[in-house]
């Protein structure tokens, strides 16, 4: 009975999280590039979160694609938010100073060519054997998904 209610509440998520490689968390929307990029920023600050940098990836790939002879549209619309969390980032590095690799944290927002949605997905953290660490890493992917969700 507990798998039959939890698989009802799955099915009634308002997120559509779709199925994708094993190193992306993919969730797709509706709407406009603009209007979920927009929502998806002001989900992150939000949080108390404060985005360092918002890397242009579309705007990179057409403005370059012509110097490597390149002619595919990747994207219509596409930037990747960096931000970081002070408290998260710190149980991280103490867990394990190496994880400094994985800050700052990014999610992405962009548009395909001949697709109506507007896709949101963020790097899956690596799995770790280290407990404090995989505690961590399980905050970062909830606030990640608290983020989308409060987005869309």
């Amino acid at each position: 009975m507990k798998k039959f209610l939890a698989a009802c509440a799955l099915l009634c998520l308002p997120l559509s999280v779709l199925a994708a490689e094993g190193y992306v968390v993919l969730f797709k929307s509706q709407g406009t590039f603009q209007e979920v990029r927009d929502l998806l920023q002001i989900a992150i600050e939000g949080k108390g979160l404060k985005i360092t940098h918002t890397n242009m990836i579309a705007d990179m790939l057409e403005r370059t694609g012509e110097d490597i002879g390149a002619t595919k549209q990747v994207y219509v619309g596409g930037e990747q938010f960096e931000f970081c969390s002070a408290t998260l980032s710190r149980q991280m590095m103490e867990a394990d100073p190496h994880s400094m690799v994985m800050c700052p944290y990014s999610i992405s927002v962009y548009t395909i060519p001949d697709d109506k949605n507007v896709y949101i997905a963020y790097r899956k953290p690596a799995a770790s054997r280290n407990l404090k660490l995989k505690k961590a890493l399980a905050e970062l992917e909830k606030l990640y998904t608290e983020i989308i969700k409060d987005a869309l």
